[in-house]
């Protein structure tokens, strides 16, 4: 564990880098996206449905590439953080498995000569290493204060086509979320979901039909002071 990583075991509201994934299916047909829900219990948006995703680990941005993500894609996600780029990425990867048991990575002999660091152990027995050209970074947010949890997460999007094994199959899923389920973007928002979710579903329409701007959308809440702007 690295001093940053203990700092904010010790303070729960100071903000930590997470990485959300969106799992993007029937692109073309009906679009679906990959949800669960929260336990009630949880000190973090509970009951709520969301995406796969949590706090990204020092030990992430350790894990080798099958396949590297593009420059369009590290370089945006390099812009006004000193958190790499390869930790976020690897750590949506880590975290769709061990919430999902779906693997998005590709065959590579590497991954059983790797002294595999907790939380890694699973995934590279596998055989896998993480697919970073199958990420695309879409969208920031921080968490605003005075909430029990504070992250700075960055969404990435994926296309179920890429997954390296059974969509359906969510038979090797951690129990941190409930429900596993693939919902139709017409249907969605009859779901129970943060705020923000809302808004990146949003986005992520506008992106399916073209009708996007250009850039990242970053909702900035590390102050007092609410700030949007594109990356």
């Amino acid at each position: 564990m690295g001093q940053e990583d203990a700092r904010v075991l010790m303070d729960k509201t100071a903000i930590r880098d997470a990485a959300t994934i969106i799992v993007l299916r029937d692109r073309a047909t009906r679009p679906r996206v990959l949800m669960g829900q929260r336990g009630k219990g949880a000190a973090f948006m509970p009951s709520k449905f969301v995406f796969p995703g949590g706090a990204v680990d020092s030990v992430d941005a350790t894990i080798p590439w099958a396949r590297p993500p593009s420059e369009a894609c590290t370089s945006r996600l390099a812009l006004e953080t000193d958190t790499p780029a390869a930790a976020v990425l690897a750590a949506a990867t880590r975290e769709l498995w061990e919430e999902t048991g779906l693997l998005l990575g590709a065959p590579d002999p590497r991954a059983g000569t790797i002294e595999a660091p907790k939380g890694w152990r699973g995934y590279l027995a596998t055989g896998h290493l993480p697919d970073g050209g199958a990420l695309e970074f879409v969208f920031r947010a921080i968490t605003p204060p005075g909430r029990p949890r504070r992250f700075d997460a960055r969404f990435l999007l994926a296309e179920a086509e890429t997954l390296a094994n059974d969509p359906d199959d969510f038979s090797r899923a951690e129990d941190e979320l409930s429900h596993l389920q693939w919902v139709p973007l017409d249907e969605v928002r009859t779901y129970d979901m943060p705020f923000i979710t809302e808004v990146v579903l949003a986005e992520l329409s506008a992106r399916l039909t073209g009708t996007a701007h250009p850039g990242v959308p970053f909702f900035d809440n590390s102050t007092e002071i609410s700030r949007f702007r594109r990356l």
